[in-house]
């Protein structure tokens, strides 16, 4: 295994094409020397809530966002676990896609995902790891030699459906609890080859806390394509849609035609965006000044030296 410098700008994730020195005595591993040009990255804020960020997995071509039908909870699938999650995928520069898996354990399994469909505008396909439903639709996203990053909880039939694509059990799986939940049985994120492309499956994510900047750059108007396309009927060009008049957003929650926890969802992810960004932009500039500091305390280290040299000189 090669061995992570720790002058790297930032360390590699899985996914990562990488530069190797090999010039190294021959008991020692190589070392990476370079992590080349993403074309795209899957992150999230770090788990542990700093302002960090966490890479997940780069180079991916599709992001396949995985929730499970269900049998337990009253509600068929969590939408709302479903929207942040979309959030981070369309912020990766990926292809976002919607997998609803353990689809046999729903009698309107394709009825949910096209009303998901149309209301998320990508693509979501109920798939059955136990009866091979949907399973070609999904080998589909592979071909070519693509790569799928598979994120979703634990529990959400992740490495099921790694399985049935692989038509072997290369990776473990557990039964869900009494409640309904998961338990972790992937401990690292791992690229497997599969059905002519690559699954990049890792552990299941507790929580997948917004980077910061997806307010700005599109990403959550996309996962909320709805209500941006209403917003952009708004009377104002810079409506809040609170108590503005011939707000489109708000009149379409009147109606019926929006539900309005899907509007109270887009202002939560829009303000948790734009609060870590803050918070990064803060980190960043503390981080400018201390190297600003730590340049200046070397520069003055070298002045000092230099004239105490010199004063030695002179005696």
């Amino acid at each position: 295994m090669a061995r992570v410098p720790s002058w790297l700008p930032e360390p590699p994730c899985t996914g990562d094409v990488v530069r190797l020195t090999l010039d190294v005595p021959l008991d020692e591993p190589p070392f990476v020397e370079e992590v080349l040009p993403r074309r795209s990255l899957l992150k999230r804020a770090d788990a542990g809530g700093s302002s960090q960020q966490q890479a997940l997995a780069a180079n991916v071509d599709v992001v396949a966002v995985v929730a499970a039908f269900d049998p337990v909870a009253k509600r068929s699938v969590h939408a709302g676990r479903i929207e942040r999650m979309l959030t981070l995928a369309w912020a990766s520069g990926a292809e976002p896609v919607v997998l609803l898996t353990k689809a046999d354990l729903h009698p309107d399994a394709d009825e949910v995902a096209a009303s998901l469909a149309a209301r998320t505008a990508c693509t979501v396909l109920p798939v059955s790891s136990r009866t091979g439903a949907g399973l070609d639709d999904v080998r589909g996203l592979l071909e070519g030699g693509r790569v799928v990053a598979l994120l979703g909880p634990s529990g959400a039939g992740k490495s099921s459906l790694v399985n049935a694509l692989a038509d072997a059990e290369t990776m473990a799986v557990q039964e869900v609890r009494g409640d309904g939940k998961g338990r972790h049985t992937t401990v690292t994120r791992e690229l497997r080859r599969v059905a002519g492309g690559a699954v990049i499956d890792g552990p299941g994510l507790r929580g997948a806390g917004l980077a910061g900047g997806e307010a700005d750059d599109g990403s959550l108007d996309r996962a909320f394509a709805d209500v941006a396309a209403l917003a952009e009927r708004c009377r104002f060009a810079d409506c809040a849609h609170e108590s503005e008049p011939g707000c489109a957003v708000r009149g379409a929650v009147a109606a019926g035609s929006l539900n309005p926890d899907r509007l109270a969802a887009w202002r939560k992810l829009q303000a948790e965006s734009r609060w870590q960004e803050r918070r990064r932009d803060a980190r960043l500039a503390s981080e400018d000044r201390a190297a600003v500091r730590a340049l200046h305390r070397g520069a003055y280290k070298e002045i000092r030296e230099r004239s105490r040299a010199k004063n030695r000189g002179r005696r």
